[in-house]
């Protein structure tokens, strides 16, 4: 009792300066999607990050010593564990359960100064489908050199590709070009792979690039993007599909709710892609319909500034 109550301050006022950010903390986490606008979008995209908030909100009430404080700090970190907590619970892996198709997203960067040693390491990973972003000349001809003996099946369209250990047919381009944009795009393509078990189809999406600054994110070609990107998976005819992409936003920014309002993503694993050097958010993502997509995981760093995803696919009626 004479810890709690040492100081100047009444044991009802120490510490309320930290239980009031552990309230607005939990609010934030609870009701992110009620900040409107792009600061919301920007919010979204590191609820994550809100856990070590968590921890230094706990730090700052014992060196307060208040009680008030830390029972505050209950609100939080129950918010945070229902928002974030299931990403970091153990879950189905790539080399587990029933059958399905182990696949790799990556975003290769037009600068990877190593793309042979980067295509190895893909390949390496012995997924069934690997997903291709910024494929340039004369990078593309090595990626295809070098995938070509794991992967005998590949399409590339602009600078998008996929490679398959699965026969492809219907190959076609996604348009996703934004307004205004008059250079070309050609950012998206899908395809079936027509596995042993079923038929899938793949879509393969490189969104437009978002840019942080303090009012938020500035992101309206990206969800201009989304919603065209939506609306194919929308029309798809084939039941199964899964999509592979770089979309430039996480699973939780509004942005991407034309895609996970339609499309179930990983429910386990944290999987944070980028930057490399520092990775603060998972903007490479693995989404499904009519399947199940398991725990993602990043692989390790190759010449980009991106890190590979890897996760397991199973469709619901195989």
């Amino acid at each position: 009792m004479r810890w709690w109550g040492a100081g100047r301050e009444g044991p009802g006022r120490r510490g309320r300066v930290v239980a009031g950010f552990a309230v607005v903390v939990a609010g934030l986490l609870l009701f992110h999607r009620g900040v409107p606008g792009s600061v919301g979008s920007l919010l979204e995209s590191f609820l994550p990050w809100f856990g070590p908030v968590v921890v230094v909100l706990f730090g700052l009430a014992l060196l307060r010593r208040s009680g008030v404080a830390l029972v505050a700090l209950v609100l939080p970190v129950v918010a945070w564990a229902y928002v974030c907590g299931g990403l970091f619970l153990p879950g189905e892996g790539a080399g587990s359960g029933a059958y399905g198709l182990v696949v790799v997203q990556h975003n290769v960067s037009d600068e990877n100064p190593d793309p042979a040693g980067t295509a190895r390491a893909l390949a390496g990973a012995g997924a069934d489908l690997v997903a291709l972003e910024e494929l340039v000349p004369p990078a593309l001809s090595v990626y295809e050199e070098v995938l070509a003996s794991a992967y005998p099946y590949h399409a590339v369209h602009g600078t998008v590709g996929l490679w398959s250990k699965h026969p492809l047919a219907g190959v076609r381009p996604v348009d996703l070009k934004p307004r205004g944009v008059t250079e070309p795009w050609d950012r998206g393509l899908r395809a079936v792979a027509r596995t042993p078990h079923d038929e899938v189809a793949v879509y393969v999406a490189h969104l437009p690039s978002v840019r942080v600054r303090a009012s938020g994110l500035a992101s309206s070609r990206r969800d201009e993007s989304a919603g065209r990107l939506g609306d194919a998976v929308a029309a798809e005819e084939v039941g199964t599909v899964i999509l592979l992409g770089d979309l430039n936003g996480t699973v939780d920014d509004r942005g991407l709710d034309p895609l996970t309002s339609r499309m179930g993503v990983a429910g386990r694993g944290l999987a944070l892609s980028f930057p490399a050097a520092f990775p603060v958010a998972r903007i490479d993502q693995v989404m499904a319909r009519s399947a199940t997509v398991g725990r993602i995981r990043t692989l390790p760093a190759t010449g980009s500034d991106h890190l590979p995803v890897l996760a397991r696919v199973t469709p619901d009626t195989p």
